[in-house]
């Protein structure tokens, strides 16, 4: 039987460079898409798809992502005792009861795999997911919220085969990403496919697909083992892709295709497109926005 994936790791020690001067004393994972903070989306995101423990690895000077997922009792307490009882349950409930959220920290930036390396000793020896704070995967309005990843971690429960999210993006742009191999098979939305390899960053000749890896990824317990013999590349870091292709050889990988609209809010025009694009989901807000595109008030 397949174990199922409980356990979620959010790496968030990063610095946020992209987004300075915004994020020189407030964690990028704590600016707002539409109404809430980016990090509660990815929180939101892995809690649809059946995950119970969030792990946060985390650094010095992040306290406040760890607050806003802790109670505060005196704005609730003004909150409830002035009536305002639909802010109050957007601020009490941020994660269902029955969610645990733990935090490790990461004493350098050594990369996306040392990052996961943290969380280890929490893992347990089980399978997990791990979510990329910067990326929102925005599911169409015809499905559920958050369809993708729980699409992921089904294809995960059936097969027992790592699975890594993939967007098709434009040739163009396929030398920014991680690409992946299909073997020249065509992909389809939501069908889980062996993965031939990866490529890191290629150019648009030797790309072998425009399939962009977008930091969604289900794996085994043995990513783990293979992230601690994997050496470290350019500046010291240890990639997780590194410990992936080790992975395929050994057990295989799977990459699932999504359709959702993929936005990086790690930089400003993909942090600003998301708040466009959730904005736009709110019938209120959706009217404010056309009347100014309308009006071009700028």
């Amino acid at each position: 039987m397949v174990a199922k994936i409980k356990k979620a790791v959010i790496p968030v020690a990063g610095l946020g460079t992209r987004m300075l001067p915004a994020t020189k004393a407030i964690p990028k994972e704590l600016l707002p898409v539409f109404d809430r903070p980016i990090i509660e989306h990815v929180v939101k995101e892995a809690i649809a798809g059946g995950v119970t423990e969030i792990i946060f690895v985390t650094r010095s000077g992040k306290e406040a992502i760890e607050n806003h997922f802790d109670a505060h009792y005196e704005l609730e307490h003004r909150l409830e005792r002035k009536g305002k009882e639909t802010i109050l349950g957007t601020v009490k409930n941020v994660v269902p009861e029955g969610i645990k959220i733990f935090s490790v920290r990461q004493s350098d930036a050594l990369g996306l795999g040392h990052a996961v390396l943290c969380a280890k000793h929490l893992l347990n020896n089980e399978p997990f997911a791990v979510l990329l704070p910067d990326v929102l995967v925005l599911d169409q309005e015809s499905r559920d919220n958050n369809y993708s990843f729980a699409q992921l971690v089904k294809a995960w429960d059936k097969t027992g085969t790592g699975q890594v999210m993939v967007e098709r993006v434009q040739p163009d742009a396929v030398e920014s990403y991680g690409i992946a191999d299909l073997n020249g098979e065509l992909a389809e939305p939501f069908k889980s496919q062996p993965v031939n390899g990866l490529v890191e960053k290629p150019s648009l000749k030797d790309a072998p697909s425009n399939l962009a890896v977008l930091g969604r990824y289900v794996l085994p317990s043995r990513v783990l083992e293979l992230l601690e013999s994997t050496t470290p590349g350019v500046g010291g870091e240890i990639q997780l892709t590194d410990a992936l292709d080790e992975l395929l050889k050994l057990e295989g990988l799977n990459a699932l295709e999504t359709d959702a609209e993929i936005h990086d809010c790690g930089n400003k025009q993909g942090f600003l497109g998301a708040n466009l694009a959730v904005g736009m989901r709110d019938a209120e807000t959706k009217s404010v926005i056309k009347k100014l595109f309308e009006s071009n008030a700028w």
